[in-house]
């Protein structure tokens, strides 16, 4: 099997292009590529399929656990990226078919190779039932509280696509990893949730992610507008501008709309290498 190593600022993805036919890495399979000392290594793998009903190409994500994800930000701009530079597609805009909907990809180029992708996150989902959490039908989940073992926390719920959960400024160093796998799993969430753990930096924000089915990772472009959605929504930040977004692995740029009807990000793809395995 042929595949291509690709990261967006170091969330790192095995990318397998069956374009012309097939199916989605097997969740064992996945789990196998993604392991780091005895297979490729990676945070997930994005299976490329022929789009269903527009777009450029369909993509599958399967996160390291085996478990799927409906939409992943970084993992979207990596496509975008292949299907530019590899696959020949010259247009300055393309659309890629995901699990969580159409979505829109503005490509910009240096030296005639994909540098950074503008990616239009579509609209964020805040009742809480669709997020899907077990509330009651027309609930919003906002500053609400939260009991997990030892403490009670408040945390803002919210879905690019796929669950998020997101909470300001805890202080704990080590809260990512210890709240994190804790939240993910509570029982409000029946598909489990990605946890953001946010803070005020400047203009923008400083975020850290447990991400569902993957653990900490360096980057989350979901997590990160997530993240800017809730500053928003809490006034924490104002929206109408494209805002920073500091991540373990570097930053992203967001945009959330001032009436939340839309959400843009903005930030790097890389090609690592390609194999055979």
């Amino acid at each position: 099997m042929r595949f291509a190593k690709y990261h967006g600022l170091g969330n790192d993805f095995v990318l397998v292009d069956r374009l012309e036919g097939g199916e989605p890495i097997l969740p064992e399979e996945a789990v196998r590529l993604c392991e780091r000392r005895r297979g490729i290594g990676a945070d997930g793998v994005l299976t490329l399929l022929p789009a269903r009903g527009g777009g450029a190409a369909r993509m599958h994500v399967t996160n390291a656990d085996g478990s799927v994800a409906q939409m992943c930000g970084n993992g979207i701009r990596c496509v975008a990226k292949y299907l530019a530079d590899q696959r020949g597609l010259v247009a300055d805009e393309l659309s890629i078919d995901t699990d969580a909907g159409l979505r829109s990809c503005r490509l910009m180029r240096h030296a005639g190779k994909v540098e950074e992708v503008i990616v239009d996150m579509g609209r964020p989902e805040l009742e809480a039932a669709r997020i899907p959490m077990r509330v009651s039908p027309g609930q919003r989940f906002l500053q609400q509280e939260l009991s997990v073992p030892g403490a009670t926390i408040k945390a803002t719920a919210i879905s690019m696509g796929n669950p998020h959960l997101v909470l300001f400024d805890v202080v704990e160093a080590d809260a990512p990893g210890t709240l994190g796998p804790v939240l993910e799993r509570h029982p409000l969430f029946p598909e489990r949730t990605n946890v953001e753990f946010a803070q005020r930096l400047g203009d923008g924000l400083a975020v850290t992610v447990w991400e569902r089915g993957a653990g900490l990772t360096e980057a989350c472009g979901t997590g990160a507008c997530a993240a800017m959605v809730a500053a928003v929504l809490e006034a924490r930040l104002p929206g109408g501008e494209e805002r920073p977004v500091r991540l373990k692995g570097g930053e992203l740029q967001v945009r959330v709309e001032a009436d939340l009807s839309r959400v843009w990000m903005r930030g790097p793809a890389r090609r690592v290498f390609e194999g055979e395995i």
